[in-house]
């Protein structure tokens, strides 16, 4: 039954469906970030690495070091991502995908309800957090590497896909190209949803970001129900 528990987290891990859910967050915190945050994408870090050398090489000081914080909180993220999945935490925390949307969850809310009294720039910082959490913890889509939280790597792995399945006639290469498609798809609309409800709700639209998050823990638990029902099927009867 064990077994059973843990083969359904590693295909909820890498399941489409998932990666849906986690494309349109990371497409949403970026909309809410560029509008509700000043005009800045928290989720990616290039671009506060390039605004920090350009500052600096203008001798404008103040506005370099304020990129390094999210820079900063994205590699504390990672950090934490991959703390969770140490034997040592695992044995008291199981299943660190499932924490790592847990963490994610509760740092939104806590973000939404905080939102009216810290500054723009610390909000920024905690998504940088959240994003890196979410990237770092879910790395791979079915069978390919991907990215939830910025499209670019993205679109060449589904451009290379397509190409091959056009030029090779693979099937392979087409289920990829159709799956990457998705996700793209995916970020796309959470962009949409993220600028919509922010201009309508605000900072608490972070909390659709949360609620996103609440339904892709909720895989977990109907993927692992389902195997263990299915296990129990298969099961042979035991003589009386």
């Amino acid at each position: 039954m064990k077994r059973a528990t843990e083969y359904a987290r590693r295909r909820t891990v890498a399941s489409l469906e998932l990666g849906v859910l986690l494309a349109l967050v990371g497409g949403f915190l970026d909309a809410y970030s560029f509008i509700h945050l000043g005009g800045v994408f928290a989720n990616a870090q290039t671009g506060n690495v390039v605004l920090f050398g350009v500052e600096a090489a203008r001798g404008h000081w103040g506005s370099a070091v304020r990129h390094l914080p999210p820079i900063v909180a994205f590699m504390v993220g990672v950090g934490v991502a991959e703390t969770l999945r140490r034997p040592r935490v695992r044995a008291v925390v199981p299943g660190p995908a499932r924490a790592a949307l847990v963490l994610e969850i509760l740092v939104l809310v806590a973000a939404g309800f905080l939102s009216s009294v810290i500054p723009a720039d610390a909000l920024v910082v905690v998504i940088a957090f959240v994003a890196s959490v979410q990237v770092a913890s879910f790395r791979t889509l079915i069978d390919w590497p991907y990215n939830t939280t910025m499209t670019t790597g993205n679109l060449r792995s589904a451009a290379q896909a397509l190409y091959v399945a056009v030029i090779d006639r693979d099937a392979e290469s087409a289920r990829k190209a159709r799956s990457f498609a998705m996700i793209i798809v995916s970020f796309l609309a959470g962009g949409f949803l993220g600028g919509w409800l922010t201009l309508r709700l605000g900072a608490h639209a972070i909390w659709i970001c949360a609620a996103l998050l609440l339904l892709a823990l909720g895989l977990f638990v109907i993927d692992v129900r389902r195997n263990i029902l299915a296990l129990r099927v298969r099961m042979p009867r035991r003589r009386r």
